[in-house]
């Protein structure tokens, strides 16, 4: 524990970091055991957003199971999950047409009859009031920003200094970070996060498993035309833009109110460095099959999110001493299906039982013993497993052979309860996977049209994307000088078309010459791409501020 600045403390049993599908299910479930059992057990969430659901960023089309069995009576009680999937449809698309893949090809795990459409960072906000009026104490606009440790167990976590200027010192207002202290802490910061990232290193969490792997995500929101809306529709395509070395493809959901959700997912293994996500997704949407569908409405928010690709394969020790990690953390999300909250939260749940056994029996910061086999013996496992391969076919032999291979696999599964391939490996990092600019061309991006694509200044203003200036940048150089001295001469420095929200920039003078790196803090979204993806693993990404990022409305 920091002894330089005297700070104050607030003791819980259980510390939950994040706010999301895990955290809140974890915080839920730990205060519906305390009621059966008679006992007063205190919960606190952490939510580095300016309020829950701020940072969540999801389709979504969302499989109930695990709310079914959380809230049983979650229709009574207003959750906003009102938009029934109605028509499931997928296509390969090619530069202007599109074939539609019948859907009795897939196997069952992946019809999508049964879930809704919905947005998750709403759902979060009714979560967040469920576990409210069960006496959870959630705190939003409070970054955990480093984890507290005694005698090697962890004890909780720092939540980070308000008023630090950009030179480091304390402005006036300065107020320091609290110790939030805990028996247990639950991480469930989602995809990358910094704690998780600490932890996992410092414990060898992932010494037995393989590289994680990650996507990205962009969305936007759009009001429709109200001729072209058809509540319930859900369209999933793969193919163009993307060649078929690279991984991806895009989502679009009709949802209640008039509302479509837009996205695209790029594979962060891809290994063009002039390749950018962003640019992909803009053009992704002049397809006739996606134009058309916009036309006439009206963008009203984008986002961008990393997401967790690698799977069974990829799952990290779960439990350490003092504490576990959970949802996105640790990374449950079945790739074929683009879903995760459902394991999400049944991870939070069932770390909730650990923690709320362990408590009963009087240990604390000890490992939650029952955690890890209890995920590996739930419906977690079963979904995961029978999925596992997807993910390492698609990205040794491509889309057109990869994907086809990968039905083969789930197919197999589904019928017989075992896969062709055995258990591949990822071999290696989405960092790893980018090849020097010398093997590929440049891509010529078509301008956008400020009626279907768009740049990524006007994208970042419709997140309501917000930081202090006047902080340290939170995006951390190990090493300033590579940017400019090894990644752009070996890379032509990916940053500045990896990253969704335009944050980083090559700068050169009136003479076109002295490159420089600029970082632009304050348009930074949150979604930990520059984290995973940067070629020479130089950026760190660290908490801003807590309340700075996003505010996602309705996303």
């Amino acid at each position: 524990m920091t002894g330089e600045i005297e700070r104050e403390s607030m003791e819980y049993d259980v510390v939950i970091v994040g706010a999301g599908p895990a955290g809140l299910s974890a915080a839920i479930r730990i205060k519906q055991l305390a009621a059966e059992a008679g006992r007063d057990v205190s919960v606190c969430i952490l939510e580095k957003g300016s309020e829950v659901g701020a940072h969540i960023l999801s389709g979504a089309v969302i499989d109930p199971c695990a709310l079914n069995e959380l809230i049983p009576d979650w229709k009574e009680k207003g959750a906003p999950l009102d938009t029934p999937v109605t028509s499931d449809r997928f296509y390969f698309l090619g530069p202007a047409g599109a074939l539609r893949i019948p859907n009795f090809m897939f196997p069952p795990l992946m019809n999508n009859h049964g879930n809704y459409v919905a947005s998750l960072g709403n759902v979060c906000r009714w979560l967040g009031k469920q576990a409210e009026e069960l006496g959870v104490e959630i705190y939003p606009g409070f970054a955990a920003a480093r984890v507290l440790y005694d005698g090697g167990k962890v004890i909780g976590v720092q939540t980070g200094d308000m008023g630090i200027g950009r030179d480091g010192k304390p402005k006036d207002g300065f107020q320091p970070g609290m110790n939030i202290l805990g028996k247990y802490t639950l991480i469930g910061e989602g995809v990358r996060g910094s704690l998780a990232k600490q932890l996992i290193a410092q414990f060898n969490l992932d010494k037995d498993s393989e590289p994680q792997k990650f996507g990205i995500g962009m969305k936007e929101l759009w009001q429709a035309d109200p001729a072209r809306h058809k509540p319930g529709l859900v369209m999933h395509t793969m193919g163009w833009p993307l060649s078929s070395g690279t991984g991806g493809g895009s989502f679009l959901y009709h949802m209640k109110g008039g509302f479509i959700s837009v996205g695209f997912v790029v594979h962060l293994n891809y290994r063009n460095p002039y390749l950018s996500p962003f640019e992909e997704f803009q053009r992704m949407k002049q397809h006739p099959l996606i134009r058309e569908q916009l036309e006439g409405g009206k963008r009203l928010s984008y986002g961008a999110r990393a997401i967790t690709e690698g799977g069974w394969q990829s799952i990290p020790k779960l439990a350490f001493p003092g504490g576990a990690l959970i949802g996105c953390s640790a990374g449950f999300v079945n790739v074929p299906r683009i879903k995760g909250t459902h394991n999400a939260m049944r991870s939070g749940m069932l770390a909730a039982e650990a923690a709320f056994a362990a408590l009963g029996e009087g240990r604390a910061q000890d490992v939650l013993a029952d955690y890890e086999p209890a995920v590996r013996r739930s419906p977690i496992a079963k979904d995961l497993k029978r999925v596992r391969n997807v993910k390492p076919l698609w990205s040794r032999f491509g889309t057109l052979v990869g994907v086809p291979l990968g039905a083969v696999d789930m197919w197999s599964n589904q019928l017989f309860g075992f896969g062709p391939f055995g258990t591949l490996k990822h071999r290696k990092t989405d960092a790893a996977s980018t090849e020097p600019a010398a093997r590929h061309k440049p891509i010529a991006y078509p301008k956008p049209d400020g009626v279907i694509s768009f740049d990524r200044l006007s994208s970042v203003f419709l997140s309501n994307t917000n930081h202090e200036e006047d902080q340290p940048i939170h995006l951390t150089l190990k090493d300033p000088s590579v940017p400019i001295n090894v990644n752009l001469p070996k890379y032509a420095e990916p940053a500045q078309r990896y990253c969704p929200a335009g944050v980083y920039e090559v700068v050169y003078d009136g003479s076109g010459q002295n490159p420089r790196f600029q970082i632009n803090a304050q348009n930074c979204v949150h979604c930990k791409t520059c984290d995973i993806k940067d070629p020479s693993q130089n950026i760190n990404w660290v908490t801003p501020e807590g309340s700075g990022g996003p505010n996602y409305p309705n996303m």
